[in-house]
């Protein structure tokens, strides 16, 4: 396993591969690695012949200058794991590899970046896009790998790679969950074991939704329904409980003529703010 930390030295390595035509695939992630982030590992090893981890806690996508502070780092840990792994080659910049000056150009997705995440982080996916825009151009991968727990994410990214002609694909991989339900995050770290079980209920919300609509009840009853379901929480501050088209990120109140669906939630347990989400696809 190779650990560098420059753009230049990056490319310069990967170089060798991809003149050959072998596949790379990259893994972009914020650290802190959890079994989520090694199900896109194991996917990229699976699918390419070179993987390589990006491990950077991205300032350009926090509105909350706490949120970013707070965020764990343990970056010794995660090199440890990926290197039992056989990760081929781990890229750990600082601020000034990816930002050496004051970042004035950004990735506008336009709308539907300004909704569910985009309302309540302000200039989030602009970051987001930014940075992830660094990093395939960096990398040149063949395959790049998002987890879909942060769906928004996943589809604005793929948009993005459509729509500037990036020539990679962006694959999406389902969320890893706890036992208990619970979508692993690198931020549960932050939770007690409380909090772990009263964030449980987030997905319990979100599977009343998925049952009611196999059993033929309205959405929009269903979501009124689970936002009663989170109120009787008092541990549970919800921000957002939206439907959505993931087509074109448009709310939606029936599954109607739908070929997919996706029911987004954010909110805050124990002052953590956690996103999960359920995503079906209709025949």
């Amino acid at each position: 396993m190779q650990i560098l930390s420059t753009p230049i030295e990056l490319s310069k390595s990967l170089k060798k591969y991809s003149s050959k035509g072998n596949s790379i695939g990259l893994v972009p992630t914020m650290g802190a690695l959890h079994q989520g982030h090694l199900e896109l590992i194991s996917k990229s090893k699976n699918e390419n012949d070179v993987t390589v981890v990006s491990i950077f806690v991205n300032p350009t996508q926090f509105n909350n200058s706490e949120d970013f502070n707070n965020y764990p780092r343990p970056l010794e840990e995660d090199l440890s794991e990926l290197n039992r792994l056989n990760v081929d080659y781990v890229f750990t910049p600082d601020d000034v590899a990816l930002y050496p000056k004051k970042q004035t150009v950004f990735i506008d997705f336009g709308t539907p970046a300004r909704v569910m995440e985009g309302e309540f982080r302000p200039g989030h996916f602009d970051g987001v896009g930014t940075v992830v825009s660094k990093l395939l151009h960096i990398v040149s991968p063949s395959r790049a790998y998002f987890g879909l727990k942060d769906l928004q994410q996943f589809l604005l990214i793929r948009r993005m790679c459509v729509e500037l002609n990036f020539p990679v694909g962006i694959i999406g991989v389902k969320t890893v969950r706890e036992r208990s339900g619970l979508a692993m995050s690198s931020r549960n770290q932050r939770l007690s074991e409380r909090g772990k079980e009263v964030a449980a209920n987030i997905y319990k919300g979100l599977k009343k939704i998925e049952e009611g609509i196999r059993s033929g009840n309205q959405l929009n009853y269903l979501l009124e329904t689970s936002r009663i379901f989170y109120s009787k929480i008092d541990e549970i501050e919800v921000e957002y409980l939206e439907a959505i088209d993931p087509s074109n990120l448009h709310s939606v109140t029936s599954c109607q003529n739908l070929k997919e669906l996706a029911v987004c939630f954010a909110g805050y347990v124990e002052g953590v703010r956690l996103i999960d989400n359920l995503y079906l696809q209709f025949k």
